[in-house]
Order: structure tokens, then sequence, then C-alpha cells
């Protein structure tokens, strides 16, 4: 497959190492954009086509990822409207709050769109990718999702929960870290140096996650298991939620998700 990644970023750039690494693409199959060419020559010495026109990259292009600002959207979709072939062309948006009906629009009623909301540990390939889609065909929904699940785990969602998915999921990582380094702060205050209180809460927050994901059971299931009668673990869990726990996170992610959907505003 031949890949075209407009806007090479953090996200893009760990798209097209999963493209990759999956064997879906070599690099001299991917053709990336940057507005910075000292960028893009970085890019071209190790392997991969680069150039700072949308419009020519996407030329020869089966599948194109579209990876920029969502106030940068429209601009690069009318940019590349003249080119684009719906027909052999897929595109894939991870742009955030920007609608299937955006792309529509822009590029034509007929443009085969999926969506994907995935976050930052696909560097790890520990991700997780919500998908949606319009005029796609299940081959192309096979493919994007067996690309993302080489980067982590992914999940096929209605459009309408994608702003939603962008609260739980990408704004996720920076939530769950905080409450990593909020543990690790509760470390060194009970006597650990910094450096071992986080690697202790980095540890064990992985290993709870696992055990929710090896056991697919509920978080009260485990939770259950490291409470006893009068213990100091459900003494610590009953003061967390009296300050606001739950109830903070709770608040934080509708929030998140409100703003997600006003992020991209169609000019």
């Amino acid at each position: 497959m031949k890949a075209t990644i407009l806007g090479a970023g953090n996200i893009g750039m760990a798209l097209a190492e999963g493209l990759v690494q999956s064997g879906t693409c070599k690099k001299q199959e991917i053709t990336l954009t940057r507005r910075n060419p000292k960028t893009l020559a970085e890019l071209q010495k190790i392997g991969y086509k680069t150039t700072t026109s949308n419009a020519d990259a996407i030329k020869d292009a089966d599948t194109i990822f579209v990876c920029v600002l969502p106030q940068q959207l429209n601009e690069l979709l009318q940019e590349i409207s003249a080119a684009i072939n719906p027909k052999k062309q897929l595109v894939v948006s991870v742009v955030t709050g920007a609608h299937t009906n955006v792309f529509k629009n822009l590029l034509g009623a007929n443009v085969r769109i999926i969506r994907a909301m995935p976050n930052t540990a696909m560097k790890v390939r520990q991700s997780m990718t919500c998908l949606s889609s319009a005029n796609a065909t299940q081959k192309d929904i096979g493919m994007v999702q067996s690309l993302f699940n080489t980067m982590g785990q992914s999940i096929i969602i209605e459009e309408q929960m994608m702003s939603a998915a962008t609260a739980l999921c990408a704004c996720g990582i920076a939530f769950f870290l905080r409450t990593i380094r909020a543990a690790s702060q509760g470390g060194v205050e009970i006597g650990f140096h910094a450096g071992d209180a986080l690697k202790i809460a980095a540890q064990t927050a992985l290993g709870a996650a696992s055990l929710l994901t090896e056991n697919k059971s509920h978080p009260e299931q485990e939770i259950d298991k490291v409470t006893s009668p009068k213990g100091c673990t459900i003494a610590g869990l009953n003061e967390m939620e009296y300050q606001g726990l739950s109830s903070s996170m709770i608040k934080g992610i509708k929030l998140s998700a409100d703003m997600a959907n006003e992020l991209y505003k169609e000019s």
C-alpha cells in the first residue's frame, strides 16, 4: 500500500512507524508532509518520501492520513480537493472534532472516510484507538483497524461518540498520568525518593490496568481482592473519595468531551 501522511507531527510519525512495523508499507512507500523543510529533510534521510505540497503528496496514495490541527483542516482540504480521487483513495482522519460531513462537503459526497482517535501510547504499542466511518468498505475498516491494532487496541464506535472518545481515550492519557504523578508524590510524602516513588507508582498503575484487560473484570472486583475490614486500603480509598477523586475525574472527562466537540469550527 502507498500511504500519505499529511502533517507528520507526533501522531503522524507514530502512524508512519506503525505502517512500517506492521508490514503494511515500506518507508519508501510513505510520503510525509510538514511545513518545515528542515524536518522533512531529516525524515527523507531515513527513507521516507517527503514534500511540502499536500496536493502533490496524495497523487499516488492509496490511503491518505490527515493529521493536522483542527484550525488547519479547511485550508488543507481545499488544497487537496482537486487532486483527490474518492473512488480509489481512502481518507483516515485523526483531526479532533471534525465530522465526516466536513470531508464530504469539501472533498465530495462519495469520499471514503474513517475517523480515528488514538492516543500517544502508540509510541509504545499501547494505544487505545476509537474508529468510526462514512462510505468506507468493510475492507477499508478492516485494514485500518488492523493497522491500529499493531499499536495497541482499537474499537469501532458510532461517530456521535467521537468527541467522548477524544476525552476518555486521547485526553485520558494525561488524566491517568496525572493520577500516577499524584501517587508518586504521595510516595515521596511517606518516605520514598522521587525516582523510586515514580517507578513504583507507574508499575503499580500498569499492573492495575493489566488486571482488568487480562481478567476482563470490573475494577470493583479487583478492588475487593485487596480491601479487608478495617484495613489500610479501604481507609485510603474512602479518604480519596471524600476528597473528590472520582467526581473530579468524571467532571474533567465531561468537560474535555464538551470542549472536544467545539475544537473544529467550519469556516
